[in-house]
Formats: C-alpha cells, structure tokens, sequence
C-alpha cells in the first residue's frame, strides 16, 4: 500500500507540473466553467420562477444538486476523464504493453497516471454553490457541518459508480479499438444528474435509478444530506451498486485483457 500511494504522489506531480506549463488554460478553463455554471442556474431560474417546483423540490434544494453535480463534474475532469482516453491511446498505439510489463497493476496504473487541473474550477463553484443552497434552505433548519460531513459518503460512492461505468466503457476498446470516442458518453451520462432525478418522468426515473444509476450521483447525496425519508435506505441500495460496478471492473479488465494482442505480436 506504501508504495501504491508513493507511486500515486510521483503521478500527481509530474502531471501537475506539466500541467502548471500552460496557465493561460486554466484561465480559460475556469471562464467556460463560469459559464456553463451560470446558464444552469439561469435554466434553473427559469422553471422556478412561475412556482414550479422539480418532483416537490424547491428551489434552494434543486442548487444543492446543480452544485453537487458540478462538483462530480470537475471529479471527472480532473481525476476520471483525463485516464479514460488513456485507455484507448494505449490500445490504439499499442503502448499498452509496456504497462504490461511494469511491476505494478495495471488499471492502477491507467486510472490513476493521469490528472487534469481543467476541472478545478467546477469543484470549487460546485462547493460554493452547496454551501450557499444549503444556508437558503426554506423549510427546517440551514444544513450545518453534520448534514455536508454526511455527504461526503455518498459523493464517494457516486464517484466510484462513474469510475466504474466509464472503465467498462473504455475496456471494450481492446475488441473495438474505433470506439475511442465511447468515453464521451459518460458526459452524456452525467448529464442527467444536473437536476434532481424525480423531476423525470416516471420511466426515467427508473432508467436513471436502477439501469443507468445517475440518481446515486447526486440526488442520493443531497436527499441524504437534506435528511430525507427512506435516504439511507437509497444509500445503502447505492453502495451495494458501486461496490457490485467497480468488482465488474476489475473482472472485466482482467478478462479482457486475454484477448489484447500486443504490438509485438
């Protein structure tokens, strides 16, 4: 474990330190941030402004979830998205042979090689955004440091929910190399959890539960949070689900990588 987290510190700051060499990017990265950020809160204004209400959520509540959505956007920017592409370049180049060789797992090695400082600025608005929802909440009192510590759980499980579906995705390259782009799904994907799940219809809302398991991204963290009936209960459905995603993962990896012809080969 020592040297897994050595071996971890040593990735994070070569990438930083590359990262560091563009600045001007990650100006430009927190402006579109900013954006993006600002038209979700006026698409948000816009439904609310005439009384209605998101699946019996108000308006205080919706900004948790826009803010915890962007949070795990900027998770996935940073940390998911830049080693999901790293998948497929590997197997396309070929490369992926000499992270064979290396004395080291392997999906260690992919999922953790590479980190992008371009969704910092998401985290950081997602955090301010939580913050101010949770002191404007209208009925009961304002979330206090007990109801954020709560959340930090089910974040963590949404994160490895999304971890998991977009390295299944980017494992079936080794059959399909042309799927490179399979990985842009998984924005698609997150998408949906810009708002709270129960403003779907009812369809959706069981596709986005129990097919595709968006709601435990961000609904479940902030009915947990807000102390919602039965929260607990989606949580503990949501951590049997990312623990059951991320063993498919590793198994999956591993069987796929039988069939991963080398470039030598």
């Amino acid at each position: 474990m020592t040297r897994y987290l050595r071996t971890l510190v040593l990735f994070w700051q070569t990438t930083l330190a590359a990262e560091m060499e563009y600045r001007t990017n990650f100006v430009l990265a927190f402006v579109g941030s900013s954006m993006m950020f600002a038209v979700s809160l006026f698409t948000l204004f816009v439904f609310y402004r005439t009384g209605y209400e998101m699946g019996g959520w108000t308006f205080p509540q919706a900004m948790l979830v826009v803010g915890l959505f962007t949070l795990l956007s900027g998770v996935q920017q940073t940390f998911l998205q830049p080693n999901r592409t790293r998948i497929t370049e590997l197997v396309r180049q070929g490369t992926l042979d000499f992270v064979l060789l290396k004395p080291i797992d392997s999906q260690f090695w992919i999922s953790t090689r590479a980190l992008s400082v371009w969704g910092a600025p998401d985290m950081v608005l997602g955090l301010i955004l939580v913050v101010y929802a949770g002191s404007f909440m209208a009925e009961g009192p304002h979330l206090g440091p007990t109801a954020y510590l709560l959340g930090v759980v089910p974040m963590l499980i949404g994160v490895v929910i999304l971890y998991s579906l977009g390295y299944i995705l980017s494992t079936f390259t080794i059959w399909f190399v042309k799927l490179f782009n399979i990985t842009i799904a998984m924005d698609a994907l997150l998408e949906a959890g810009r708002y709270p799940i129960p403003a779907y219809p009812t369809v959706y809302q069981f596709i986005f539960t129990f097919v595709i398991p968006v709601a435990f991204m961000t609904t479940t963290p902030a009915q947990v949070m807000l102390g919602r009936e039965h929260a607990w209960l989606w949580l503990a459905v949501g951590g049997a689900m990312a623990a059951t995603l991320f063993v498919i993962s590793r198994l999956f990896w591993r069987f796929a990588l039988r069939y991963y012809t080398s470039a030598s080969s």
